[in-house]
């Protein structure tokens, strides 16, 4: 009887060890999802891009030759799967009283040219949410890139520099009141990063030591029953970055010397640096809705930006005076932009039909600055003798079949960018010229 009783006891035990095993399985996980996706494509000119083409942004400026023939005149191509990508999204025990989550995501497309084909990050991103709360920490989208609301082209490039790029390490904080959604946000820098003297790099950003601020409100309505939606936003971002920690002035300029036996022996340059104290800040907003009809999507956002070529915006800022006699120290002024694009496309299950179109205008400095050759540092900027772009135009019509988990999608997107030359002290062109490239796009995805 007792061997009975201990037996039952011990079968008992096994069976709720299992079944608490079985519970804490569920708990846990990782599901992976994402797709396999091939770009084939076409340019009826030489273009401003990244990774061999892949990510296209605007068609490169004139360059005339002695016969006054346009060297970027010249069309090209490519075949590339970079863009693949893997996700995986995990689930864990509740936390703190909220639910946990996370992902894991990145694809092919890597961070260079020199790398290209090799796996990067995307996404990695944890996420608690309670009832009305979520906070999320890690890397993810910039929240100027409304994940709501976006251009759904089948370029990579999802209407950049019209529509803001970038994938930031955050810390993000949302609170649902109804239809309401009121989102505060604090960004570093990694993979999209601001632009300065000493080129692309987070470090302008790291020694303001403020991060990237964003505030933003959503609201949200839908009817389930009609398969309709609404949204409407808008947001606002503070970014300050130090363009320089220090000066380096030239006192004697280097020369070389002749010695009796007639030997040349160059002599460097003798310089001082000086501390000082330089920042730049920007102000950016925007304004989005979506609406969601049963046969029809509809897409609207206006930008007004300044110094955001961490988004991969035609934007940056100039140096606006020297305020130090002495050390040189520099006042900088940000460059302004505005930017509206819209798109319209069909919902339907087998075949899809859509058309994205949108302008940038550059708006010049916030400030005048002293001298009309004064430095310019951004993206799509004057720098040297290459000139700027004063305005941009894109129109992106697309179709795309739908077979199950297969797409097949061909898209054309003509640009067409104004390039600017003889700026004066507002950084506004005097003269300008123009050029267009037309990409043909076929692109096949195996979404799983």
């Amino acid at each position: 009887m007792k061997k009975t009783i201990l037996n039952i006891v011990i079968l008992c035990l096994l069976f709720g060890s299992i079944s608490y095993a079985q519970d804490e399985e569920k708990k846990f996980g990782i599901e992976f999802s994402g797709f396999v996706k091939n770009d084939f494509f076409y340019d009826s000119r030489q273009t401003v891009n990244a990774r061999e083409g892949h990510f296209l942004l605007w068609p490169t400026p004139e360059n005339i030759d002695a016969l006054g023939s346009d060297i970027n005149a010249t069309p090209n191509f490519n075949f590339l799967s970079i863009q693949s990508r893997l996700s995986g999204k995990i689930t864990g025990p509740d936390a703190f009283g909220a639910k946990t989550s996370g992902v894991i995501e990145g694809d092919f497309f890597a961070q260079a040219n020199d790398n290209i084909n090799l796996f990067r990050m995307r996404h990695a991103f944890l996420k608690l949410n309670w009832s009305n709360t979520e906070l999320i920490t890690g890397q993810t989208w910039n929240p100027l890139f409304v994940t709501g609301c976006f251009p759904g082209t089948v370029s990579f490039n999802t209407g950049t520099p019209l529509q803001s790029f970038a994938r930031n390490p955050q810390i993000r904080v949302t609170q649902t009141l109804g239809g309401i959604k009121v989102m505060g946000a604090i960004l570093g820098q990694r993979d999209y990063t601001s632009r300065g003297a000493n080129g692309i790099s987070s470090e302008y950003l790291r020694n303001a030591v403020l991060p990237d601020l964003h505030f933003q409100v959503q609201y949200e309505l839908k009817n389930e029953a009609a398969g309709a939606s609404f949204l409407a936003g808008a947001g606002i971002a503070y970014k300050t970055i130090v363009p320089r920690i220090y000066s380096q002035i030239e006192i004697t300029a280097a020369y070389d010397t002749v010695d009796q036996n007639g030997l040349v022996w160059p002599v460097k340059a003798v310089t001082e640096k000086y501390k000082v104290d330089e920042k730049v800040s920007g102000l950016t907003a925007i304004v989005f809705t979506k609406l969601v009809l049963k046969p029809v999507t509809i897409k609207l956002q206006y930008r007004y930006g300044e110094n955001i070529a961490d988004v991969l915006s035609i934007s940056g800022f100039a140096v606006k005076d020297v305020v130090d006699p002495i050390t040189r120290e520099q006042s900088y002024t940000p460059i302004k932009n505005k930017t509206i694009w819209g798109e319209i496309h069909t919902n339907g299950k087998k075949i899809q039909a859509g058309l994205f179109a949108g302008v940038l205008k550059n708006n010049g400095t916030k400030e005048a600055m002293s001298n009309a050759g004064n430095s310019i540092y951004g993206l799509g900027t004057q720098t040297g003798t290459s000139p700027g772009i004063e305005s941009l135009l894109r129109i992106s019509p697309r179709i795309i079949f739908i077979s199950n988990k297969t797409k097949i999608a061909f898209e054309i997107e003509y640009t067409s960018a104004v390039y600017g030359a003889d700026y004066d002290v507002n950084y506004i062109a005097s003269t300008t010229h123009q050029v267009s490239n037309t990409r043909f796009l076929l692109s096949t995805i195996y979404s799983f």
